[in-house]
């Protein structure tokens, strides 16, 4: 199974996000909640610009970095799954 990553919110942007642009807006939300968006590096600014400019930006903070599992690194030989008795493998 592959790493999900976030991918950025910009608009036709295709880049793994490196960041969370937290947000709120004060007409529809209460004070504790949070909107996220995220974002590449370059990105970043544009996005958080675009809500500070409206207010409605909170903080940006980096996302934390995704280890690929096991079966997504080639230096690990991947593992058969177990066999179940009386049941055959999915052709």
């Amino acid at each position: 199974m592959p790493v999900v990553t976030a991918r950025c919110s910009a608009k036709s942007c295709d880049v793994d996000a490196a960041f969370a642009v937290i947000w709120n807006n004060p007409k529809l939300h209460t004070p504790d909640r949070e909107k996220r968006w995220v974002a590449c590096e370059s990105h970043r600014q544009y996005l958080a610009d675009f809500l500070d400019r409206r207010g409605f930006l909170i903080r940006v903070d980096v996302l934390p970095r995704v280890e690929p599992l096991p079966a997504e690194r080639p230096d690990v030989e991947p593992v058969a799954a177990p066999q179940v008795p009386g049941r055959t493998a999915p052709a």
